[in-house]
């Protein structure tokens, strides 16, 4: 994608997780992407792509620069598009629900999830990232978030530093409507694109999982809904310069509260 192009093609990929069976799920999402017709900038797979959402990093976790991260380099060169998913990691002992922007060349960025969902004990298995951050394809600015992450709007509070929010989760179904409410809401609030990328099935703690994954406009509009609890592979494409104008003409962002997150 060039510098100046203000279009942005995305695609989500809402699928069923084998669970706690790596190489399963990466040889699922390979078939997946392959089914990906066209280019497309930027692949989106859900949170713990390759394991589901577990509480055993002691058995099932990686190094950052492990198997997966090598699969996904080597995804993201062959189809020359940036990837992203999260996984469990060991980084110095400490376990993180890590997420990984994995560009063609190679480079990658990281975002460790910040709000731990202490419901499912997340909090006592892993250790919270501190840092937000944002990349960037051609002129786009995205900000890669998680799951729970999503509750806490002033996590997601746009300073005028993103375009475009993706939120990858393993949400389960009974909280379905919260989901979809969330996702609207940072979209208006903060006056970008959301995307919100979920799985469907089963995990083995007997959760169901409904996917629910979609695209939303800053006015709230939604742009794609997946069907719930089918596999799905959709592309859709983003206009930067349309974004901007509707910025330019309803622009709340020049009334926002200044604040420090700590």
């Amino acid at each position: 994608m060039k510098d100046q192009d203000t279009r942005l093609k995305i695609t989500i990929i809402q699928t069923e997780l084998a669970w706690q069976q790596t190489e399963k799920n990466l040889e699922h999402f390979y078939s997946r992407i392959n089914e990906i017709s066209g280019e497309t900038d930027l692949i989106i797979l859900p949170e713990m792509f390759t394991t589901g959402f577990s509480m055993q990093p002691e058995k099932l976790a990686e190094p950052t620069e492990g198997k997966t991260l090598k699969w996904m380099q080597a995804v993201a060169a062959e189809k020359n598009t940036t990837l992203t998913g999260s996984l469990i990691i060991n980084d110095n002992n400490n376990y993180y629900n890590r997420l990984f922007v994995v560009a063609p060349e190679g480079d990658y960025t990281i975002y460790d999830k910040r709000h731990l969902f202490r419901m499912g004990e997340e909090n006592q298995h892993y250790t919270a990232g501190n840092k937000r951050v944002t990349f960037n394809i051609g002129s786009w600015r995205i900000l890669p978030l998680i799951c729970y992450d999503l509750r806490f709007p002033v996590w997601s509070r746009n300073q005028n530093d993103y375009d475009l929010s993706i939120y990858i989760a393993n949400w389960p179904e009974v909280r379905r409507h919260v989901w979809k409410t969330l996702l609207m809401a940072r979209a208006l609030e903060n006056q970008v694109y959301v995307v919100g990328v979920n799985r469907i099935g089963r995990d083995g703690n007997g959760l169901t999982y409904s996917g629910d994954s979609m695209v939303v406009d800053p006015r709230g509009n939604v742009l794609t809904r997946t069907e719930p609890h089918q596999e799905s592979v959709e592309t859709v494409t983003l206009s930067l310069d349309e974004l901007n104008r509707f910025r330019a003409k309803f622009p709340v962002g020049k009334d926002a509260d200044e604040f420090i997150i700590k």
